[in-house]
């Protein structure tokens, strides 16, 4: 993690929208278009887009803001699409959810995508069945399970999905249909470009079928043109396909037939196409009255209807849900169901009278400004940045499952609480090299990684190749472990801390870009410290001369810098360093007189700063908070200083306690502390970006926490800490790798970070090492019999 230490909670920096898109004539694909527009507009820099259904192999001729395209009845594209959304880095899916626009059983296939997403979904519902049957009602179930807020556009809808789903409330928000932004004009502004000057208009729009109602309407006409001869019904819109699919133009016939019969052929204008938004709100501006007399109640919303209030409209409608509650108090007109006689009445008395017409419609306007896009996509964002804050703070599992790994490197299903063989070695995985090779080159080891492969961008860094060092070096010593090419790694990392070293300064120089060109003169203290400790472990573990003689000599040189650290983690580093050297000469009068100065130092800081609730030196947890109290131990027991070794345990304990939490069957797993925002002292600690430098920095300081006083406990926790990396986590997703032998680089609030850099690698072969070589040691059989607490208590 480096030395920044401040990450600003992300924003919301990409949104994919599914649903049907226009040119596909529906109206979801309308409403889709016009909220990823509005959103766009809104969202400042935030990226919209959208994923369109098809139904039809050779799709449409989508606009740029169609980046992806499903066929509804292929299952396997609903899975592509899933790792589309991965592979752009998005930040939420908002699915546009109608049961018929996706395939399978009730439109079940979307479950196929929505499965593997680990983002937050925001799911808008255009149809909700008070009498589902089983497929309907198990896969609304499922979509409301995956989803982490349900939009609906009606309050009626909210009702149903509490009573019939038993969805909580607390899932469900309503967000208005959205309408176009248009001014409150009078209708005979707009009539002489239709030629409709002088004339009485009234208007029905939308995709035509038998459920619209229109025959009634026509019934009711001769009544009314009796009274008013000069009024003109407009019905604008093709045929819904789905019809035009299983019965043709069949019902527009009839209708055709109907006016026919009736004598209305002057009255009754049929416009057979699916015109553009601005083209129809230039017809909904010219009209007096606008009419929709469907003949089914459940109906819980209609752009339609949403789209006339909105241009001010007096309205007349069968008392469907929707219109029953946007039509309230005074917005509109309701008549009964299939009743001819009604609608006529109603009609006539809003012709006549001008004023409660005119009432009408400003109620309707004034209404529907709530509605217009501009508020609703602002709705819509506020409900995405809440979602993105709230999963930054609360853990969201997906179905993944629980991975483990076993000895020979396979992913088993889950933990079973055994993690140790009957010699009471842990099972462990042996280390796998291939990542670490594939980020090495002739200079040394790469920073970064796109995905799996190396990032050159970044160059390479001190940090890294200290670390990679210490791995190479451990991983000599592990039984079993192919170490062909380890004392080629060894050469290359120690060649490069001896280049990193300015013997001018004593400094090592931490940055270096890709053409091997130094982009600083003086590193931070952090790396300086890791290379001590690298420097150290070394000069310990590695058993060609030539080599421990050039550790020794490049650690000697760099110590003397050391003794003027301030940062508490390049303290830490740098005595961790110092011990292991010191085991090996312990005759180094600077080395020895170094190390007591700066663990003094170290003890000071947790000494001056600790407080009841808080026995840590700094006011803030940040990144490998499990070096401190590491090197506080070690440094107790070379100085024979019980209190170091104390207060090591004691701040080790509270690290594991603040970052350990409970699933849903009460076994712990580690949350470590997230750079998004880390923790400071009396505020909320962040959840996440949950990074493996933390879990390693904690195995490596109970390993020593148990190498002091033999307590179980303190492996019980290392074990918890490493099963983070298989995917006892927050998410139950694994970090580890299995096939490249590589770690993804962070847990993040919507899943894992693919990315498999060079700190993440490092801290997860480090962890699993250090465990190797623990386990080698045997010294899990020789711990002692006393239960945990009564160890705790004693050692605390």
């Amino acid at each position: 993690m480096r030395e920044n230490i401040s990450s600003p909670c992300t924003g919301i920096k990409s949104v994919a929208v599914i649903g049907n898109y226009l040119p596909r004539k529906c109206g979801i694909a309308t409403f889709t278009r016009d909220l990823v527009e509005s959103l766009s507009a809104e969202a400042g820099n935030s990226d919209c887009w959208t994923i369109a259904m098809n139904d039809r192999k050779e799709g449409y001729r989508y606009p740029g803001n169609v980046r992806f395209e499903i066929n509804e009845n292929d299952p396997a594209d609903y899975r592509k699409a899933a790792e589309f959304i991965k592979s752009n880095q998005t930040d939420m899916v908002c699915l546009q959810h109608e049961y018929g626009i996706f395939g399978g059983p009730a439109g079940s296939y979307i479950l196929e995508l929505l499965r593997e997403l680990h983002v937050p979904v925001v799911t808008t519902l255009h149809t909700i069945l008070t009498e589902p049957d089983k497929e309907h009602d198990s896969v609304m179930k499922q979509v409301a399970g995956v989803s982490d807020k349900l939009v609906v556009m009606s309050r009626r809808a909210a009702d149903i999905l509490k009573t019939v789903y038993g969805i909580d409330n607390e899932k469900i928000v309503y967000i208005p249909h959205g309408n176009p932004d248009i001014p409150f004009l009078d209708p005979n502004y707009n009539k002489d470009q239709f030629g409709l000057l002088g004339k009485k208009v009234m208007m029905t729009f939308g995709l035509l079928s038998r459920n619209k109602g229109i025959e009634y309407v026509l019934k009711a006409l001769p009544k009314v043109i009796d009274r008013f001869p000069d009024l003109v019904y407009l019905v604008l819109g093709v045929t819904h396909p789905n019809v035009v699919k299983h019965e043709g133009e069949n019902y527009r016939e009839d209708l055709r037939e109907l006016v026919e019969k009736l004598g209305l052929s002057n009255h009754v204008d049929f416009q057979n196409r699916f015109v553009s938004t601005d083209e129809l709100c230039e017809y909904l501006a010219a009209s007096d009255l606008y009419i929709t007399p469907y003949i089914d109640e459940a109906q819980i919303t209609s752009g339609t209807l949403s789209y006339a209030m909105g241009t001010g409209k007096a309205v007349i409608s069968t008392p469907y849900w929707y219109a029953e509650e946007m039509l309230a108090d005074g917005r509109g007109l309701l008549v009964p169901f299939k009743d001819s006689e009604s609608i006529s009445d109603a009609i006539i008395h809003l012709l006549e009278n001008d004023a409660s017409r005119q009432q009408m419609r400003i109620r309707a306007y004034d209404f529907s400004r709530q509605a217009i896009w501009k508020e609703v996509a602002r709705r819509y964002m506020e409900v995405f940045r809440d979602l993105r804050q709230e999963r930054d703070q609360k853990p969201a599992a997906r179905l993944s499952s629980i991975s483990s790994i076993s000895s020979n490197g396979t992913v088993q299903k889950s933990f079973n609480g055994n993690d140790y063989n009957s010699s009471g070695r842990m099972k462990l995985p042996f280390i796998k090299f291939d990542h670490l090779l594939a980020l090495t080159d002739d200079t040394g080891l790469l920073q970064h990684a796109s995905y799996t492969v190396a990032n050159r961008d970044h160059g390479y860094c001190t940090d890294d190749n200290a670390r990679a060092l210490i791995v190479a070096a451990m991983a000599r010593k592990i039984p079993q472990t192919n170490t062909s090419r380890l004392d080629e790694l060894c050469h290359r990392y120690l060649s490069f801390l001896l280049h990193a070293l300015d013997s001018g300064s004593g400094r090592f120089r931490n940055f270096m870009a890709y053409d091997r060109r130094w982009t600083e003169q003086v590193g931070s203290e952090d790396s300086h410290g890791r290379a001590i400790w690298a420097l150290g472990l070394a000069v310990s573990l590695l058993e060609q001369y030539q080599q421990t003689q050039l550790a020794s000599t490049c650690f000697a040189k760099s110590i003397k810098a050391a003794g003027a650290f301030q940062s508490p983690r390049a303290i830490a580093f740098t005595l961790i360093g110092m011990d292991s050297y010191l085991n090996v000469y312990p005759g180094h009068s600077e080395a020895r007189r170094s190390f007591k100065k700066l663990a003094e130092r170290l003890f000071d800081l947790f000494t001056e700063n600790a407080v009841d609730g808080w026995p840590w030196p700094e006011d803030m947890l940040t990144y490998a908070n499990g070096k401190l109290p590491h090197a506080l131990l070690l440094a107790g027991q070379r100085l024979k200083r019980d209190d170091m070794v104390q207060a090591g345990l004691k701040s080790l304990k509270w690290l594991l306690d603040i970052q350990t939490g409970q699933d849903h069957a009460g076994q712990d797993y580690l949350v470590p502390v997230g750079n998004q925002g880390w923790y400071t002292r009396g505020s909320k600690k962040a959840r996440f970006d949950q990074q493996p430098i933390e879990a390693n920095a904690l195995i490596e300081a109970c390993i020593a926490a148990f190498q002091v006083n033999r307590d179980r406990y303190w492996l019980d926790q290392a074990t918890m800490c490493f099963r983070w990396y298989l995917g006892q986590n927050d998410l139950h997703l694994p970090l580890y790798d299995v096939k490249t032998g590589g770690c993804r680089d962070g847990l993040e609030s919507d899943g894992v970070n693919q990315n498999e850099g060079a700190e993440s690698t490092l801290s997860w072969m480090l962890s699993l090492a250090a465990l190797h070589l623990l386990s080698a040691d045997h010294v899990i059989r020789k711990t002692e019999k006393r239960k945990p607490s009564e160890l705790i208590t004693r050692n605390l």
